[in-house]
C-alpha cells in the first residue's frame, strides 16, 4: 500500500487541483472536523484551568493554585509521548483519535454531576490524558493519507486552521455568570468530545469499508486511456490508493 502511488516525481510542482484534492479529501475533512473539536477544549482547558482551579480551591493562596495547574499538564505530556510512541510502533492513527476521546467524556461528566471539590480536581486529569495526544494525531493522520506534497501541505494548513477556529470558540466556553460550575463551558466540551468519539468510529469503519472496496478494483483498466498528468492528478481517487488508518 505505497502512499505514493500513481507518482512519477521526487518533488511535485503546485496544482490547484492537488490543492483541492488535499483539502476535499474524505479522510481530511472529518480529521479536520476532529481537530476542531479538540482544540475547542485543549485551548479552554490551557487558559482557564486556573480559574477552573481556583473555584474548586478559593481558599489557597494564587501560588498554591497556579501550582494546582502544572500536575495535570504534565499528566497530559506524559500520555501524548506514550500514546505517540505506541501508534507510531503500530503504525496506527484511526483507533487512537476513538480511544482519546472517553478519557475527556468521562472528565467532564464528572465536572457536570459532582460539587465534591476533590473530585473535581481529579476531574482536571482526565481530559488530558486524551486531548493533548488528540492535537498531534490528526496532522499525522492527514499526512499520511494524501498522496503529493501540495495536497499533504494543504491538508495539514487545512487541519490546523480548523483547529484553531476551535481554539476561538473556547474563549467563549467559561464565561463569569456560568461560575463557579461552568455547566455551559463543561457540557460544551462534553460534547464536543463525544463528537469526536463519534466521528473517529465513523471515520475509521469508512476507511476500512472504502480500502475493502478498492481491493476488487481493477487498477490497470480504471487507468486505461489516461495520461501521466492525470493518473498522477486522481490523487486519492487512484484506484491503487489504500487508506491508511
Amino acid at each position: 500500500m505505497s502512499e505514493r502511488v500513481g507518482t512519477t516525481e521526487i518533488i511535485d510542482k503546485f496544482g490547484t487541483k492537488r490543492m483541492l484534492r488535499g483539502i476535499l479529501n474524505p479522510v481530511v475533512l472529518p480529521t479536520a472536523v476532529i481537530s476542531f473539536f479538540n482544540f475547542i477544549t485543549v485551548h479552554g482547558l490551557s487558559f482557564f484551568l486556573p480559574t477552573i482551579v481556583r473555584t474548586i480551591f478559593p481558599q489557597h493562596s494564587v501560588q498554591d493554585q497556579q501550582l494546582l495547574t502544572v500536575p495535570p499538564n504534565v499528566l497530559g505530556t506524559i500520555m501524548c509521548m506514550l500514546f505517540c510512541y505506541i501508534s507510531w510502533k503500530l503504525d496506527k492513527r484511526g483507533i487512537f483519535l476513538i480511544i482519546c476521546a472517553p478519557f475527556s467524556m468521562v472528565g467532564y461528566s464528572m465536572f457536570l454531576a459532582t460539587s465534591n471539590p476533590h473530585l473535581r480536581y481529579a476531574a482536571t486529569f482526565l481530559p488530558v490524558c486524551g486531548i493533548f495526544a488528540l492535537g498531534a494525531f490528526p496532522n499525522a493522520h492527514v499526512s499520511a493519507n494524501v498522496i503529493s506534497d501540495t495536497s499533504r501541505s494543504s491538508a495539514v494548513a487545512f487541519n490546523v486552521m480548523l483547529g484553531n477556529i476551535g481554539g476561538l470558540v473556547s474563549t467563549w466556553a467559561f464565561l463569569p455568570f456560568d461560575g463557579p460550575e461552568y455547566r455551559i463551558g463543561n457540557g460544551l466540551n462534553l460534547a464536543a468530545q463525544s463528537a469526536i468519539f463519534l466521528i473517529g468510529i465513523c471515520m475509521y469503519f469508512a476507511i476500512e469499508r472504502s480500502n475493502k472496496r478498492r481491493s476488487g478494483v481493477n487498477v490497470e483498466r480504471e487507468l486505461a486511456g489516461k495520461t501521466l498528468l492525470e493518473i498522477q492528478d486522481l490523487e486519492w481517487r487512484h484506484p491503487g490508493f489504500r487508506w491508511h488508518n
